[in-house]
C-alpha cells in the first residue's frame, strides 16, 4: 500500500537524521553496527541478483566518460557486486573501494578476489576518509541518504569533490540523486551529463560530474 510505504519511508529518514544528530565519531559507530547487523546474511538487499539492481548497475556503466583511469574510487561498495563489475570494465584501474562494514567488505574481497592484486578493499567512513592520492573515478551510490542531516550531506560532498583528481570524474547513481547532490550541484564540480530513469518501478537519476582540468602555467 502506498501510504504504509510512505511511513516507513519517512521513519526510515527520521531514524538516520536521529543518528547525525550525534558526532561524527558516533554516528560512525553506530552505523557500523547497524550495516553489520544487516549483512548477518550475505546480500541482504539482493544487489547481485535483483534485476533493478543489475539495470542501474548497467546504466551507470554507460554514463561513464569514454577515458582511461588510472585510479578509481567506490564509496558504500557493500559486499562488492558493482565493485566486481569495474574489475571487468577497467582492468588496468587500480581500484578502492569503502565500505563502513567489514562483514560487508569480508564478502567483497571474494569477490574481488581474481583481482586482489589491484584492488583495496577499506572499512572507511566517507566523512573521514583520507587520501594522500587523487582518484580520477569516484562513484558514490546508496551512501550520502545515509547520513541524515544537511551539515554531513554538505561535508561529504566536499569529501567527494577533494578526492578527485584534476579533470576526475565523480559518478552518483541513486534514486534521489538530485536531492542529496544539492551540495555538489552549488560546489567546484561541473555538472556534465544527467540520466534520469523513469520506465523502472522506482525511477532513478544518474549524475555525472567533473573537476575542473589543472591549470597550466604560461611561461
Amino acid at each position: 500500500m502506498p501510504g504504509v510505504k510512505h511511513v516507513g519511508d519517512l521513519l526510515h529518514r527520521t531514524f538516520f537524521r536521529t543518528l547525525s544528530l550525534l558526532g561524527s565519531r558516533g554516528q560512525g559507530a553506530l552505523l557500523r553496527r547497524y550495516f553489520d547487523w544487516w549483512h548477518r546474511k550475505p546480500d541482504p538487499w539482493h544487489m547481485g541478483t535483483d534485476a533493478y539492481e543489475q539495470a542501474k548497475y548497467a546504466a551507470t556503466l554507460t554514463q561513464i566518460p569514454d577515458r582511461a583511469y588510472g585510479r578509481i574510487l567506490e564509496v558504500g561498495c557493500s559486499e562488492g557486486v558493482f565493485t566486481e563489475l569495474l574489475t571487468r570494465a577497467y582492468p588496468e584501474a587500480a581500484i578502492t573501494a569503502l565500505d563502513i562494514s567489514e562483514r560487508a567488505l569480508a564478502r567483497a574481497a571474494e569477490r574481488v578476489a581474481k583481482a586482489a592484486d589491484r584492488t583495496t578493499l577499506l572499512a572507511a567512513d566517507i566523512l573521514t576518509f583520507t587520501s594522500d592520492r587523487a582518484f580520477d573515478l569516484v562513484f558514490c551510490a546508496e551512501t550520502l541518504y545515509y547520513l541524515g542531516r544537511r551539515d554531513r550531506l554538505k561535508r561529504a560532498s566536499e569529501q567527494l569533490a577533494r578526492l578527485l583528481s584534476p579533470g576526475g570524474v565523480l559518478v552518483h547513481p541513486w534514486p534521489e540523486a538530485r536531492r542529496l547532490h544539492r551540495f555538489v550541484h552549488a560546489g567546484p564540480l561541473l555538472r556534465v551529463s544527467e540520466l534520469v530513469e523513469n520506465s523502472t518501478h522506482r525511477p532513478f537519476a544518474v549524475a555525472v560530474y567533473e573537476a575542473r582540468p589543472a591549470v597550466s602555467g604560461t611561461g
